[in-house]
Formats: structure tokens, C-alpha cells, sequence
């Protein structure tokens, strides 16, 4: 084989050109290829596969590659007999061998640097897991109380709402009297003011026109008067007219208390 042969088996094998000139040299120094004087000739053409395996292992190609490589050359005709596979165990073994690593003290501080580096990051990790957690936690905490808070807001507002549906029937109460006493009004304005006059009378009982119960006592029933007149007070937009009635009736009623 021929320094052209050669470094043209290199290229077929992947071999980079820097490592095929190397090589080549080598070989030539070695005596296992021939120098042709410049003549060129290409096509390489090997005697068996242990050749081809003896020649890659001297590359330096590995056999991971260097088997697929051969294997091609066989079906490419390139390889002219399969021989007994002793340099290819030889190849296999040196691969074993060289696999097994051997670290320099500067590669042993390497690596005793970055075990401790990969110490640190996981006591990082999981400090940061741990303050993760507990940020869960207080979150959880958090939540249940406002949870709680809510509840309570949502009882005293349905509290709020049983005030307001009776203050809103107290105020029709109030409306539906203020109404009917109104109504009273009109109709003694309408009749003869001798037939409507009202006469004291120690049994006189206001408490049904102001929607009292009939066990209400004379306090009770001067504040519904003095509510009613509030309410109808021409200062505060009421009816004059009304105003001087329920007046009168509540005259009337602390008359008859004395």
C-alpha cells in the first residue's frame, strides 16, 4: 500500500486530515506503506479483515467505529477475504482497557471541587425547599382565616338583612298609619266640626290608631305620637294640615292623663 492508499483507507474511515498526515508519516517511518515517487495510485484493496482492523486500530479509530467501517468495506469489495477475527479481539480488548479511567491529581481536585460544588447546591435546594414549604404552610394559614373571616361577614350581613327587612316593616307600619290617620283627617273635615269634636275623656285609647298593642303603656304611646309628628312636621317637608291633627289627638291624649 501506497502513501495515496493510505491516506485515502484514512479518509474512508472519518479520519480527520491532521491525524491522516500523522498517521501516514508514521507508517512511512514504520515501513508498512511505500512512497511511490509521486505516481499516483488510488483504490486501496485489502488483503483480509484483520488487516483492516490491525490498520484501524493503529489509527486510533475506535472500534465502535471501526467495526461498522469494516463491515462496509466487505460489502464494498474493498476487503478481499474474512479472516478468523484475532485482531479484532485484540482491538475489542484494547478498547476495554483503555475505557477504565486514570485521573491526574490536578483531575482528582477537579472533581473533589465539583462534588463539593454539587454538595452545596443540593443543601441549597433544599433549603429552598423547606422555605417553600413553609411559605405553603403560612398560605394555608392564611386562606383558613380568611375563610373563617368570610363566614362571620357573611352572618352578620344576613343579621344586617333581618334589621333591614324590619325596619323596612316597621316603616310601612308607620306609612299605612300615617295613611290612615290621613284618611281620618279628611273625612272629620268633611262631616260638621260639632259631630267631630273630640271630647276628653279619661277613657280615651290612642294606641290602636298608632298600631300599638293594647298592653303599651302611656310612654309607648307619647313616643308614637311624638314620631308621627316628627315625620308630619311642616318643617321637614310634612302636611300642615295633618300635622295640627295628629297634634291635637296627642292633646288630646295627655289630657286625658291628668
Amino acid at each position: 500500500m501506497n502513501t495515496d492508499q493510505a491516506f485515502e483507507l484514512l479518509k474512508n474511515a472519518g479520519v480527520t486530515e491532521d491525524v491522516c498526515i500523522k498517521t501516514v508519516r508514521r507508517w512511512l517511518r514504520e515501513r508498512k506503506i511505500t512512497y511511490d515517487g509521486g505516481q499516483r495510485k488510488s483504490g486501496f484493496i485489502l488483503d483480509d479483515t484483520d488487516q483492516a482492523f490491525q490498520l484501524l486500530r493503529d489509527a486510533g479509530v475506535a472500534p465502535s467505529m471501526g467495526i461498522p467501517i469494516v463491515r462496509r468495506w466487505v460489502r464494498e469489495g474493498k476487503i478481499q477475504h474474512v479472516s478468523e477475527g484475532e485482531h479484532l479481539k485484540d482491538y475489542l480488548a484494547k478498547e476495554s482497557s483503555s475505557s477504565l479511567p486514570i485521573h491526574s491529581p490536578a483531575e482528582d481536585k477537579l472533581i473533589r471541587q465539583l462534588k463539593a460544588k454539587m454538595k452545596a447546591q443540593e443543601e441549597h435546594i433544599k433549603g429552598v425547599e423547606e422555605l417553600h414549604q413553609s411559605s405553603v404552610n403560612t398560605l394555608i394559614q392564611q386562606r383558613n382565616k380568611l375563610n373563617k373571616e368570610i363566614m362571620n361577614l357573611e352572618m352578620e350581613k344576613q343579621k344586617l338583612q333581618q334589621e333591614a327587612r324590619k325596619l323596612l316593616k316597621e316603616n310601612l307600619d308607620l306609612r299605612n298609619e300615617l295613611l290612615k290617620l290621613k284618611e281620618e283627617y279628611s273625612k272629620g273635615r268633611q262631616t260638621d266640626p260639632e259631630k267631630t269634636r273630640i271630647v276628653p275623656s279619661k277613657v280615651y285609647d290612642p294606641r290602636p290608631k298608632l298600631g300599638l298593642s293594647r298592653t303599651a303603656d302611656a310612654k309607648e304611646i307619647l313616643a308614637g305620637y311624638k314620631t308621627l309628628l316628627k315625620m308630619t312636621h311642616p318643617d321637614r317637608g310634612g302636611d300642615a294640615a295633618l300635622f295640627h291633627f295628629i297634634k291635637k289627638d296627642y292633646d288630646l291624649f295627655r289630657s286625658s292623663l291628668k
